[in-house]
């Protein structure tokens, strides 16, 4: 503590010095400072590294310590770019999803899992196996290494009924994540100034693809079972749309499911418009209640292009996602994809491959699901007990999180904020729709972190809600 204090001292009383000094004086030398101060060199020596890491000092190796010059910023005029750039599109803005959340705040509102529900030692393995192999010093195959394509194939091929062509590799492009397959998909299977139809309320981060492949978003209500069959065919009629993007198994923010024979009507009704149904499996393995069944698995015309992430489930870190698509559909995909990513990393694509194809990946999902079945009833019973005015209108069977209704004339983003404001992070439901919102919601992940602090984060909720009610 002496030393740390004699260093301190010293710093402060050279920094004084320097203040006045000119740019490159020399500073007495360290004999100098030791007999200047009583201290010893090593204390000297933690002194003017503390000045040289606040950028007021400089050693020059045999000749000593000098005054560094001081950059003078120069106020930059960036007027000439408003010409050059013109008025800005509107896009949406990122999710308070996205937002990272500091350690003191309960933390409801993100869209990725905590990392104890991660296979982390099958991912630490599989990085170890791959710095050893050449995928280390090689550029993979623009759609994929064979291999990962082949999994992603027969992993959808297993459900297909016996009258139907399971996929094939040479159907799948690998993504480095799903975000750039949906950016992808709507450029390539829409394009800009076309309809796209889609589910309300819905993922944002396809609401912000579509805004920057510049498409026309054409909401179609959606509920707990998924879209009406009729209202999807009329918008078809209403705007000659050719694709219409859907999240049937666990959607994000809903939670929805569609049961069979929703989905066989929804496909019915695409193939009867000769229309793309893009559809957006990125909750695979967060299976509850039930279990993903993909509507590509039945459907080998290529009306369904079918896009399947590993981000969330293996790790953030190891963004590898594919789309699988039949026909003329699969080259224009891959076309865009290479303009805009070239290749995705192999090192990641054989980590992701390794992590899959492991026996303990499949004991992983096993036990993930009782996991994630605990935090969503342990979520659910803290708001019943703490926040009623916060209403779960449909427990999801899976995916990460819970769409809480509030009550009507609530303001969710008034809500979040001042939610945020006492302890507790959540996110608006106003970002998931395309247009305006059907009701007022909150998105609660039940995956976060933490899941001990649910009960206090629902008691702020419900402290919230009943200070906007009296108001």
């Amino acid at each position: 503590m002496a030393d740390s204090s004699s260093a301190d001292r010293i710093v402060a009383d050279l920094r004084t010095w320097i203040s006045s000094a000119a740019p490159g004086a020399q500073l007495p030398p360290s004999r100098t400072l030791v007999a200047r101060y009583g201290v010893s060199p090593v204390t000297v020596q933690r002194a003017l590294r503390t000045l040289s890491s606040l950028g007021l000092v400089e050693g020059r190796p045999g000749a000593g310590t000098f005054v560094r010059a001081r950059t003078v910023a120069r106020v930059q005029d960036y007027g000439w770019q408003t010409a050059a750039l013109g008025a800005p599109r509107s896009m949406p803005t990122l999710s308070a999803a996205m937002r990272a959340a500091p350690d003191d705040v309960i933390a409801l509102h993100s869209g990725y899992p905590d990392a104890e529900l991660l296979p982390g030692q099958l991912v630490r393995a599989a990085f170890a196996r791959a710095a050893r192999s050449d995928t280390v010093l090689s550029r993979s195959p623009a759609a994929g290494l064979p291999d990962l394509r082949a999994w992603f194939a027969a992993e959808l091929g297993a459900g297909a009924p016996a009258d139907i062509a399971p996929p094939a590799a040479a159907d799948v492009v690998v993504l480095p994540g799903s975000q750039g397959g949906l950016s992808a998909a709507f450029r390539a299977l829409v394009g800009p100034g076309r309809p796209l139809l889609i589910e309300s309320p819905t993922y944002w981060g396809a609401l912000l693809a579509a805004a920057q492949a510049g498409v026309q978003v054409v909401p179609v209500p959606s509920g707990s079972d998924g879209p009406d069959p009729e209202e999807l065919s009329r918008a078809f009629a209403q705007t000659g749309a050719r694709a219409f993007y859907a999240q049937p198994a666990f959607a994000n923010p809903t939670g929805a499911y569609w049961s069979r024979q929703r989905a066989d009507q929804v496909l019915a009704t695409v193939r009867r418009h000769g229309a793309f149904l893009i559809e957006d499996d990125w909750a695979h393995d967060f299976g509850i209640a039930a279990d993903p069944e993909p509507l590509a698995a039945r459907d080998d015309g290529g009306h369904v292009v079918y896009l399947r992430s590993l981000t969330k489930s293996v790790s953030p870190a190891v963004r590898v996602a594919a789309v699988i698509a039949r026909g003329p559909a699969r080259e224009r995909l891959l076309s865009d994809v290479q303009a805009s990513s070239t290749y995705v990393s192999g090192v990641l694509q054989s980590v992701a491959l390794d992590v899959v194809t492991q026996p303990a990946w499949r004991t992983h999902r096993r036990h993930l699901r009782g996991q994630l079945a605990a935090r969503r009833d342990l979520l659910l019973e803290a708001l019943r007990e703490h926040a009623p005015l916060a209403r779960v209108e449909a427990v999801p069977k899976g995916g990460l999180n819970l769409w809480v209704r509030l009550p009507d004339n609530t303001d969710p983003a008034v809500v979040a904020r001042d939610c945020e404001a006492a302890g507790v992070r959540v996110a608006p439901g106003n970002e998931w729709f395309p247009a305006e919102q059907a009701g007022a919601y909150l998105r609660l992940n039940y995956s976060g972190p933490d899941p001990g602090a649910f009960g206090e984060g629902a008691r702020i909720i419900g402290r919230v809600l009943e200070d906007h009610r009296g108001r």
